[in-house]
């Protein structure tokens, strides 16, 4: 095996499958705890070519937690305790622009946050001095040039662009919830894109979201969605999401660090 790097690890959480990346050698495993508790699963520590690593399974390994029950904080802060600086959350989505349906890439460049009553900032408590982050741009653009070469390349169909709707779940969205979305300027919809966003920023981490569309949002179709239906679509798409990881990864790690906010 090549020489691995002397370079902090690449972070990817998503799905426990994602470990199966071609040339990825699993070098360990560790749990992971901190102040805000338990992190979802254990931390797996891979080598990708000379690039560095860790995988964490956001809802728990088996697929257990539901996205409202996610420990947000101790997961974000599991990672960059690793080493973590530069974090890809990979994202099941729906599909709301016409333009991208099941098994479509999406690499977004904005959001817009619906969810309520998550442990959503690591400044509160008994703090010294309140702060406030900017969050103009929730995803490094570095991060997404390298993910839109690297799809661009691979020949996977995508999309460069695309404001993400983070909604509370567990359940999906009724047809006029997503008109409203739709009028508000959401290209897609998912569960998991925020708090992780927001707190990955709050460490100073590079922060980028692969989202693969698995289901046309409700009252996008002429029919109810399925789990059949999803599983179809990620097992159509989730090949193109591993190709963009894994001619992502070396670029990813050589980005220089974001200053911590203070």
């Amino acid at each position: 095996m090549t020489a691995v790097a002397d370079s902090r690890p690449v972070g990817i959480i998503g799905g426990t499958g994602l470990t199966s990346l071609s040339d990825l050698t699993i070098v360990g495993e560790e749990n992971a705890s901190n102040r805000w508790g338990e992190a979802s699963s254990t931390l797996v520590h891979g080598v990708l070519g000379e690039q560095k690593v860790i995988f964490l399974a956001r809802h728990g390994n088996p697929h257990r937690i539901p996205p409202h029950e996610v420990n947000y904080r101790a997961n974000i802060q599991a990672l960059y305790d690793a080493g973590v600086r530069t974090l890809v959350g990979v994202n099941a989505v729906g599909g709301i622009h016409r333009d991208m349906g099941p098994a479509h890439v999406v690499i977004p460049d904005q959001l817009i946050d619906y969810t309520w009553g998550r442990a959503s900032t690591f400044f509160e408590g008994e703090l010294e001095q309140v702060t406030h982050i900017d969050f103009t741009w929730p995803y490094d653009n570095e991060g997404r040039e390298l993910l839109i070469g690297s799809a661009t390349k691979a020949g996977v169909p995508f999309s460069g662009f695309g404001v993400y709707g983070a909604t509370q779940g567990p359940r999906l969205e009724t047809a006029a919830e997503i008109r409203r979305m739709e009028r508000d300027g959401c290209d897609i919809v998912g569960m998991t894109g925020m708090p992780e966003a927001v707190l990955a920023a709050e460490l100073g981490m590079r922060y980028v979201s692969l989202g693969l569309v698995v289901n046309w949002a409700a009252g996008k179709s002429d029919h109810i969605i399925t789990m059949a239906e999803i599983e179809e679509a990620i097992e159509q798409g989730m090949s193109g999401v591993k190709q963009i990881l894994e001619r992502s990864m070396a670029g990813l790690g050589r980005l220089s660090y974001l200053p911590q906010p203070a």
